[in-house]
């Protein structure tokens, strides 16, 4: 069994992108989204420092000092860019206008509760950011991220330990093992790496899990 590298869980939450969406890409990982658009979609990549035409992260000779993200990563646009201050990506995020947002995790609850920030971490500047505004305002929350800590602790859980992002807000999460829907009744599997049995799967979450009828495996590129 071998789990997703962090460029395969990206190119996986890719792939769930509809026609036309406008998405917000948090930072860390699922800035690396924007690598693995597929050819066959128009979408929009929305940075809430003020971007809504986010490209690939940029190449060695694509930098561009004026062209970063909100986590001051270099990134490219794409034709069509449009670019404004963080009061007007703010305004997009509150007023309801993104289809989807694609956030980091320490944590998802089987209620869909999400903890992406640590109180204990702020004096080295870890901050919650504008998660907060993310999470209630997109229409649909999906989060990447390990399925376990480095120690081997599960981040599906039954409640958060970390304090709260948002509340009953995700519906999908994609980690390195599995893709995992947040429905009324908990945690339902999706997908799951090949080679990876249900009751291991199960062993490495801190809640219940249930598996689709369908349940299939996750495959990807080597990337």
């Amino acid at each position: 069994m071998e789990p997703l590298s962090r460029n395969q869980i990206a190119w996986r939450a890719a792939q769930d992108l509809e026609e036309g969406s406008y998405v917000n890409l948090g930072l860390g990982l699922p800035v690396l989204i924007a690598n693995y658009k597929p050819t066959d979609r128009d979408l929009m990549f929305h940075s809430e420092n003020g971007i809504v035409g986010v490209g690939p992260v940029a190449g060695e000779n694509e930098e561009d000092p004026d062209f970063v993200d909100a986590g001051s990563q270099k990134i490219t646009v794409n034709p069509g860019a449009a670019l404004f201050d963080s009061s007007m990506a703010f305004a997009m995020i509150r007023g309801g206008h993104l289809d989807v947002t694609l956030l980091g995790g320490f944590e998802v609850s089987e209620t869909g509760d999400l903890a992406n920030w640590d109180a204990k971490m702020t004096h080295k500047g870890q901050l919650v950011g504008g998660a907060m505004d993310l999470v209630t305002g997109a229409k649909s929350v999906r989060v990447t991220m390990q399925h376990t800590t480095k120690t081997g602790e599960p981040r599906l859980v039954e409640t958060c330990s970390y304090p709260l992002t948002g509340v009953g807000t995700v519906d999908r999460v994609y980690t390195d093992l599995a893709v995992v829907d947040v429905t009324p009744d908990g945690f339902l599997v999706r997908e799951m790496v090949d080679g990876l049995t249900r009751g291991e799967l199960q062993a490495k979450s801190g809640a219940t899990l249930a598996f689709a009828d369908d349940c299939g495996v996750l495959s990807t590129p080597a990337l």
